[in-house]
């Protein structure tokens, strides 16, 4: 068994945190952040990231940006000044991909190994440990981490060198953003129409549009339940990172940049910490139209 110190608690990491438990491992957390009663109950609570990686021998960090990565790793208390050689630090937040290589770098230079781990799945996935996992850094880190990735996920990808996972990662959110907005303007459309929303999501579920979103997300749409899940101010993050990128690679992502201001528009109407779902009030406000106005099965009954 492992021991494993886990620095970032919050809606998903505490889920991955308690499977890790299950799967019989050590933890070891920073007391600095919040702990849940349950974890705090269940694993060793120490000072700091300092004592976190001074304790174990595989430091696991999932905090919600850039900048939170660069304190936790590198700040004065940070983990890199409790690190000794031969140790692991594998980062499963969604950062960007080319502060991810410097951070690798320099934790490198201590003699120690560094994955790039972002994951995908949500609280659910976290919770019942089907996340996503996509992978950057050396293939002997991957595969002696593979066993813990098991533990909180199912399918895990290395997807090449470090930053590589921090790609796939805002790659995978691109995907989600424009598939979320697709699945908003339909329902839309439909209840607009004067059809039933979640009767229409339903009969789109056996055919060619089904998808993972439309079935979630979809369903959050039509009974209106915004809690996160997935926080639109961090899907915002994650957007940034990918249209910072293709600025600097010299290519255009027109449908990123217009779900991005969609999400601009939720935030600007008190909706930053709304479940990413909740795009659809963007195109609610834009239409005068919600679609809990539309006849529903549930009214009909």
């Amino acid at each position: 068994m492992a021991t494993i110190g886990f620095i970032g608690l919050g809606i998903m990491g505490a889920h991955m945190a308690r499977n890790l438990l299950k799967g019989g491992h050590t933890l070891f957390v920073n007391g600095a952040y919040p702990v849940p009663d349950d974890l705090r109950a269940t694993t060793t609570v120490v000072a700091d990231s300092t004592a976190v990686a001074q304790a174990a021998d595989i430091v696991i960090v999932m905090v919600p940006d850039t900048p939170d990565v660069e304190n936790v790793l590198f700040a004065d208390d940070g983990v890199a000044k409790g690190l000794t050689k031969g140790k692991l630090v594998i980062d499963m937040s969604s950062i960007s991909p080319l502060d991810t290589q410097a951070f690798a770098k320099k934790i490198n230079a201590l003699g120690c190994d560094y994955l790039d781990a972002p994951v995908s799945g949500g609280e659910v996935g976290a919770r019942e440990a089907t996340l996503t996992i996509m992978v950057g850094g050396p293939q002997k880190s991957f595969d002696a981490a593979k066993p813990l990735f098991d533990l909180m996920g199912k399918n895990i990808s290395l997807i090449g060198d470090n930053g590589a996972g921090q790609t796939c990662k805002v790659a995978n959110q691109i995907i989600v953003a424009l598939n979320i907005e697709a699945v908003a303007e339909a329902l839309l459309f439909a209840a607009r129409s004067g059809a039933d929303p979640e009767r229409v999501r339903r009969a789109l579920m056996g055919g060619f549009a089904s998808s993972r979103i439309l079935e979630v997300h979809g369903e959050r749409m039509t009974k209106r339940t915004f809690n996160p899940g997935f926080r639109i101010e961090l899907h915002q993050k994650d957007l940034n990172l990918a249209l910072d990128g293709a600025r600097k690679l010299g290519i255009a992502l027109p449908h990123t940049a217009s779900a991005q201001q969609l999400f601009s528009v939720c935030a600007a109407n008190g909706g930053k910490a709304w479940d990413h779902s909740a795009m659809i009030r963007a195109l609610e406000l834009m239409g005068n139209f919600e679609i809990a106005q539309a006849p529903q099965e549930a009214k009909a009954a």
